[in-house]
C-alpha cells in the first residue's frame, strides 16, 4: 500500500486501531463504486502462547471474507488471511486465536453489535422476539 499513502491514511481512520497491531493492509480495491474491499494479512508476529518455542511461518489459512461497517452507503468487505506457524519442537502447525467475527455471522463484532442495537437483529438472521 506504499503506492497510495493517502488511501492508506484514510483506511486507518475507518478500521479499528487494534487491526494495525497485528495485520498489514496489502491491497485496497473499489468494486463498481458500491463496495470497498480491504485486504489484510496477519503480520509476522509470533503468538505469545508459543513465544518460548522456535516457530517458522508456513503461509496463510484460506482468506476469510468479513462484512464491516458501510461507508456512505457503500459496503466494506475485509479479506483477512491469518498466518500459520510451524512449532519446530512439537512438529505442529498453529495459528493465533482471533475473535474477529461475531458468532454465527460474517460481520465484524462491532458491526454486529451496532446492527443488533439499531434494528434488534442481524439482517442475515430472523428478528429477535
Amino acid at each position: 500500500m506504499k503506492d497510495n499513502p493517502h488511501l492508506l491514511a484514510l483506511v486507518r481512520y475507518i478500521l479499528p486501531e487494534e487491526i494495525f497491531l497485528y495485520f498489514e493492509i496489502t491491497k485496497i480495491e473499489e468494486h463498481n463504486l458500491k463496495e470497498l474491499h480491504i485486504f489484510l494479512d496477519e503480520s509476522m508476529i509470533v503468538p505469545e502462547v508459543y513465544s518460548s518455542y522456535t516457530l517458522s511461518s508456513k503461509g496463510f489459512h484460506s482468506e476469510a471474507l468479513i462484512k464491516d461497517f458501510p461507508i456512505r452507503d457503500r459496503g466494506v468487505m475485509l479479506h483477512v488471511r491469518r498466518r500459520r506457524w510451524l512449532v519446530q519442537e512439537l512438529n505442529k502447525v498453529v495459528s493465533r486465536d482471533w475473535n474477529l467475527v461475531a458468532e454465527g455471522t460474517r460481520y465484524t463484532q462491532g458491526f454486529a453489535t451496532f446492527l443488533k442495537g439499531i434494528i434488534g437483529y442481524l439482517p442475515d438472521s430472523k428478528p429477535i422476539s
